[in-house]
């Protein structure tokens, strides 16, 4: 699984290569794939993806196919289906794929606002951020509305049994930083659904908006790191450096206060420069303060200033996660005690089958 992740797939079925999801926030220019009952998202659209040993043949009328690398079969896998949700248009008439997508198996996931004020200059923009080619591509609406988001969360529980979903924003002017929009989006999602929702956003300046995220049925908090040298978060992502490492430690410090030890999570992602030590040193820390550390591969993606910047090799990934997984089990928590969100869902990462292998043994 970690070697899919950082080398890719191919597919040789023109349809299936042509098809997936391609830009946005998220695991973008990725295809969901289910091995041996677990659903990993792994890139297929990549320059490296191309260029990778790992190959599959058009599946069959149940979504099934043989993985290869090379010539030697490796697993039989599956392909999960177009959401039934996707058909479907809101009472003003949008496609609700334009409102939310799945990601995974069983994730509704949402960007509320596909505007940010760091990606609109070219200065300040993370270098490896995609949030707006779904947008200019149409594939998407820059802002959701909370009837909406309520609307298409309904009709994919009820028609696919999505099990929890994600909603992420573009930073907007303002202090509070996406959690307003959230929680007007939470309380009507909550209102029409039970389901469990994991609210994204930077650190807003009042750390008072934990306790309304919370309040508005958010059950989960992500707020991501992404790079942790500072020198490579000025290079890489230079609006967002603007907010300090140690800031962000406050604000986890302080929603981890809100929601529970194991509930607050932030993405690190592995293979823009910081070394194994820094990741490792940075997740036992997390970990300690009860945040979860995603440690996902970096993926290239088309379109970007980092497109051709090579993902980490499976040996780097492999070095960092083994040992957050084994300080994650010392500490008592770990991917499938998250209520919801990224975490719980663990596609974009193989950290959560090394927890797993931590306690049962075998490959990750």
């Amino acid at each position: 699984m970690t070697q899919l992740q950082s080398h890719g797939l191919r597919l040789t079925d023109p349809a299936m290569a042509a098809s997936g999801r391609r830009g946005g926030a998220g695991p973008s220019d990725h295809r969901a794939v289910v091995i041996e009952g677990t659903t990993l998202m792994v890139p297929v659209h990549t320059s490296a993806a191309g260029l990778s040993p790992f190959e599959a043949d058009a599946p069959d009328a149940e979504g099934r196919t043989v993985l290869r690398r090379g010539a030697i079969p490796i697993a039989t896998v599956a392909f999960p289906a177009e959401p039934r949700f996707y058909r479907l248009r809101t009472a003003d008439g949008v496609p609700y794929s334009h409102i939310a997508t799945l990601h995974g198996r069983d994730v509704l996931a949402t960007t509320v606002l596909q505007t940010c004020i760091r990606y609109e200059s070219r200065r300040k923009a993370c270098r490896f951020c995609s949030i707006g080619q779904s947008l200019e591509a149409g594939r998407t609406i820059a802002r959701k509305t909370p009837a909406q988001l309520a609307e298409v969360a309904r009709a994919a529980v009820e028609l696919d049994g999505v099990r929890h979903m994600v909603m992420t924003t573009g930073t907007p002017p303002g202090e509070d930083r996406g959690a307003a929009v959230l929680c007007e989006s939470a309380q009507a999602i909550r209102a029409a659904v039970d389901l469990p929702l994991q609210g994204q956003c930077e650190p807003p300046e009042d750390f008072g908006w934990f306790v309304r995220m919370r309040d508005a049925g958010i059950d989960t908090l992500g707020m991501h790191l992404e790079v942790v040298t500072p020198a490579l978060r000025e290079q890489i992502m230079p609006g967002k450096a603007s907010v300090p490492v140690e800031r962000y430690m406050e604000a986890f410090e302080a929603a981890v206060g809100v929601f529970g030890r194991g509930q607050v999570s932030t993405y690190l992602l592995a293979g823009l420069g910081d070394s194994a030590d820094t990741l490792i040193g940075t997740g036992r820390r997390l970990i300690e303060m009860g945040v979860y550390p995603f440690v996902v591969p970096f993926v290239p993606i088309r379109g970007t200033p980092l497109e051709d910047h090579p993902a980490p090799s499976p040996a780097f990934m492999a070095e960092v996660l083994a040992p957050l997984a084994e300080a994650l089990g010392q500490a008592g928590f770990g991917a499938s005690d998250i209520k919801a969100g990224c975490g719980r869902c663990a596609a974009c990462s193989s950290l959560s089958s090394f927890e797993a292998q931590q306690t049962h043994g075998g490959a990750a």
